[in-house]
């Protein structure tokens, strides 16, 4: 398997006997400058080891995956790793809500979903107070005016200026990590692509590198291609669909009506190649769905159409003083804010933070086809709305260069996919990381010793980046709100799972 974006460990190798021994690893990780991917737990319900099982994913200064490991007793108590590394603020939340793991000295430690025994105690969510006489708060949602999704902001403004923005999410938690666990893994694609539905192609890829990974079974390089493609396409459609909102939000109404029509080009595509237009069934275990050379062609010349127009109307959404007026200084989150939340995907990239998985663990391929991956430094909806048309740019240029080089019709070998019974790699764990739309979708997948899968974690990159909304509001006013949320465009579901 010739991905970095993919990684098997044996638990044994990576497992600590004690917390505090796992912690202090973490820290030592940290303090180096290793970037904290993920951490996260489950319970232990086996005779053999009943307890909390806790992983922790870096990415070490190469660029490698590493893993820790630990199992602990129920209720313990460990020194908060947020106080100093502030970017563990989030998986510390997720960790104590779902395991019961207390972090000692966390600043902010409150649901993320209300999981477990916390189900139905939303109404005493614990919400941060700004004191002073003219201090008031405005709440909106969870049930919002426009077709979106619940979730409950609370400002704190001073007149029309904000001083902090609460975000309350979890009004749809699903318990989407326990629901992969009640079928056969090999089944689960169709449950996959639902989880974040305009992310699907992203999902459902990191879900079938996992299971391969595990099954020791490699995909063919056409394979691998086809996904690529799919995701790239995956990526713009999201990209125009945030532009549109984007003008939609200042009223900027060719912006909104060119780049809506322009995302409908590009799914329509995706539909004549997949039967979907959002990627569902795209990619499946084993294999993906085979192009002819005429949707090979035929994607190219709906790429170079698409290009022309995107082209257009991005210069006059940049040329515009209104949008420029609107935009720029406007809801801004700096490069050290971005470091110290671990804010990944666009919304790094905005800021000046280059974290982008097809270049940090490239796989097949985008080491094939290396992709270019920009930042822009100012950090505010500006520079979010103009991050968003480069790498619509750079996808597009990227996919023209591969249908055009590539021609990944043809596969030396019939796809024939996964059977339903092949046994996975026993007392394993395996990760996946896919750069989607937002940024990075981490699936991890822990096996017993029989070979059975006992958890599956799923991380949206909406989860790390959430927060950054609430940073961007800050001394902006509240009219500002509508567009800061939409240049950042963070997935509800993503979150809740």
């Amino acid at each position: 398997m010739n991905s970095r974006a993919t990684k098997v460990w044996p638990l044994e190798q990576s497992r600590r006997k004690d917390l505090d021994q796992f912690v202090q690893a973490c820290r030592q990780r940290l303090g180096a400058g290793d970037r904290l991917v993920t951490l996260f737990g489950r319970q232990e319900e086996s005779n053999r080891m009943p307890g909390v099982v806790v992983t922790a994913i870096f990415q070490d200064e190469s660029g490698e995956l590493q893993a820790l490991h630990c199992l602990t007793d129920r209720d313990k108590q460990y020194s908060a790793l947020t106080p100093d590394f502030p970017a563990a603020h989030i998986f510390e939340r997720e960790l104590w809500e779902q395991t019961g793991l207390t972090p000692e000295g966390h600043p902010w430690l409150k649901p993320v979903r209300f999981e477990g025994k916390r189900q139905g105690q939303m109404a005493e969510y614990p919400f941060f107070s700004v004191r002073g006489q003219e201090i008031h708060e405005v709440g909106v949602g969870p049930i919002h005016a426009g077709v979106i999704e619940p979730g409950h902001f609370r400002f704190m403004c001073l007149g029309e200026q904000v001083h902090h923005l609460e975000i309350q999410l979890g009004y749809q938690h699903r318990g989407v990590e326990q629901l992969l666990l009640r079928r056969n893994p090999m089944l689960l694609a169709p449950v996959i692509e639902s989880i974040c539905g305009d992310s699907a192609v992203a999902y459902s890829w990191g879900f079938c590198a996992a299971i391969e990974a595990l099954a020791g079974y490699e995909v063919t390089p056409e394979c691998d291609m086809r996904r690529a493609i799919g995701l790239e396409l995956e990526r713009i459609a999201i990209h125009a669909a945030t532009l549109s909102g984007m003008a939609t939000d200042i009223a900027f109404l060719q912006g909104g009506g060119t780049y809506g029509r322009l995302r409908t080009a590009i799914i329509n595509a995706v539909q004549r190649v997949s039967g979907n237009r959002f990627g569902r069934g795209w990619i499946r275990l084993g294999k993906s769905k085979p192009f002819t050379d005429t949707l090979r062609v035929d994607l190219i010349q709906t790429l170079a159409a698409f290009l022309r127009d995107f082209d257009e109307i991005n210069q006059l959404m940049l040329s515009s003083q209104s949008v420029k007026a609107r935009l720029k200084g406007t809801g801004v989150v700096t490069r050290q804010a971005a470091d110290e939340l671990g804010l990944i995907g666009v919304a790094a990239r905005a800021s000046g933070r280059a974290v982008d998985a097809r270049v940090d663990l490239p796989n097949q391929p985008y080491q094939r086809f290396p992709i270019a991956s920009t930042v822009q430094e100012t950090g505010d909806c500006w520079g979010r709305m103009k991050q968003r048309m480069e790498e619509v740019d750079t996808s597009v240029a990227w996919l023209l260069k591969v249908l055009q080089e590539e021609k990944p019709t043809a596969a030396p070998t019939k796809e024939i996919g996964l059977a339903a019974n092949s046994p996975l790699k026993p007392d394993a764990l395996a990760i996946s990381v896919v750069e989607g739309p937002r940024g990075a979708v981490v699936q991890a997948i822990e096996t017993s010793q029989a070979g059975r899968i006992v958890h599956y974690k799923v991380q949206d990159p909406s989860l790390s980046n959430w927060f950054g909304v609430a940073m961007a509001l800050r001394d902006n006013e509240i009219s500002d709100f509508p567009i800061c949320n939409k240049s950042f465009d963070l997935s509800y579901c993503g979150n809740d799972l």
